[in-house]
């Protein structure tokens, strides 16, 4: 009996002990599952807090490189326009830069002229004798230089049916000159009238001009014409081996030294032409444009009247040959008329062209210029007043704007750039 109470007491104890095990066991097991578990969310927590620092970081990076961006971007659009011309570049060329101040410039009369030779400035040979011309030196063509008393032709009439020229001129000379001997002697003793004497006399002189226009000038090859003047030889109006007469042209020479240009306005500009002082003209055959201030050039006249079968006034003007002013030449007129007070102007060579349309280049910085449309007022040929596009200050290319025309091709700021503010 107290060994089955002993038992049952042992069974019930183990029982328990099992129990209370079990119990521990699951609480142990909860509580680990609890910790973990909480770590584990915690653990989450804390990476999706930083995952979302992570962002915010990045977030701020990007807001940082769009604003530079955009910051980049406004300083790119506020230069946009400029076009880099490096100094290097532009010492290799010929290059300048001029500011702009207002000024007194002048109302201008575009119109056409042409080149004259002044009056008393050229001489044309004639030939003293019939016969056959040939030139005295091979070299002799339009525009050669001449001294005065220089050979330029030889005439012969030697084998031509009419006989030598000179030896008919020589022996009517002589003739001429026996007679007027004889009359002398005869009307002293009043042999024959003093009429008579006369006659023999002018006979006598007549011959003695012509014998002495070619016996002075008498060569192997013939008569000799020469220079009158100083000069160049305008032009050649004979073929060598052509057959002349006495007295027919051969050719102009033109010492140059003084000129006409003479101008054919519109009558429309009558009034302004009262306030006309100077003019510039331009040549066709080197582009040139001249002043008549450097010229030493004056007004002639201008005409009060124009011919009634035509619409145009002449306006003539003299002046120094100092160039390479070719007379007879049509050039570009533009007459300086009156005064136009405190307005811009830029030298001609300062425009470009595109479509009709004139741009300059205005200097922004050390090696930074801007493309700049403008509106052009009277034009001198060599200065052009402008009415609409630049402002006092301003700086411009004058010599040059092609260049930087070719340099805007790019149509890029080079990097590391700086701009000067």
């Amino acid at each position: 009996m107290r060994t089955i109470i002993y038992a049952i007491t042992i069974l019930a104890i183990s029982l328990w002990g099992c129990k209370n095990q079990s119990s521990q066991d699951k609480h142990t097991h909860s509580a680990t599952e609890t910790h973990v578990g909480h770590n584990h969310e915690g653990h989450n927590h804390s990476h999706e807090g930083h995952d979302h620092e992570h962002e915010g970081h990045d977030h701020e990076h990007e807001t940082a490189e769009e604003h530079a961006g955009h910051s980049h971007e406004s300083e790119e659009t506020k230069h946009s326009d400029e076009i880099i011309f490096p100094k290097a570049q532009a010492a290799k060329t010929t290059f300048e830069v001029r500011e702009i101040q207002p000024a007194s410039f002048n109302q201008v009369v575009k119109t056409t002229g042409q080149v004259l030779a002044a009056p008393g400035d050229e001489a044309v040979i004639v030939a003293t004798s019939n016969g056959i011309v040939s030139f005295s030196s091979n070299k002799l063509t339009e525009g050669t230089k001449v001294q005065k008393g220089q050979s330029l032709f030889q005439i012969s009439s030697k084998d031509i049916a009419e006989g030598d020229y000179y030896t008919k001129v020589r022996a009517t000379y002589e003739a001429a000159k026996a007679s007027y001997d004889r009359a002398e002697a005869l009307v002293k003793d009043k042999i024959i009238s003093q009429k008579e004497f006369e006659s023999s006399k002018l006979e006598f002189e007549n011959a003695k001009t012509a014998y002495d226009a070619v016996s002075n000038n008498k060569t192997a090859k013939g008569v000799s014409v020469n220079a009158p003047i100083n000069g160049h030889v305008k032009n050649i109006l004979v073929k060598e081996g052509e057959y002349i007469t006495v007295g027919q042209p051969l050719a102009t020479v033109s010492q140059n030294q003084r000129l006409v240009l003479r101008a054919e306005v519109s009558q429309r500009y009558y009034n302004a032409m009262q306030s006309v002082t100077s003019a510039n003209f331009k040549t066709p055959y080197d582009n040139k444009v001249y002043s008549l201030e450097d010229l030493n050039g004056r007004l002639l006249s201008f005409g009060k009247t124009s011919n009634e079968n035509s619409f145009f006034i002449p306006v003539s003007f003299e002046f120094d040959n100092k160039g390479d002013v070719i007379p007879g030449s049509f050039v570009e007129v533009y007459l300086i008329s009156a005064p136009i007070e405190n307005t811009l102007s830029i030298p001609v060579s300062a425009l470009t062209n595109e479509m009709g349309i004139y741009y300059v280049y205005v200097q922004i910085d050390e090696e930074g210029y801007r493309k700049q449309e403008v509106a052009l007022g009277a034009n001198n040929g060599k200065e052009v007043q402008i009415i609409k596009g630049l402002h006092p200050g301003d700086r411009v290319v004058t010599k040059g704007a092609y260049q930087v025309k070719m340099a805007s091709a790019s149509g890029a700021i080079p990097h590391g750039h700086s701009h000067e503010h």
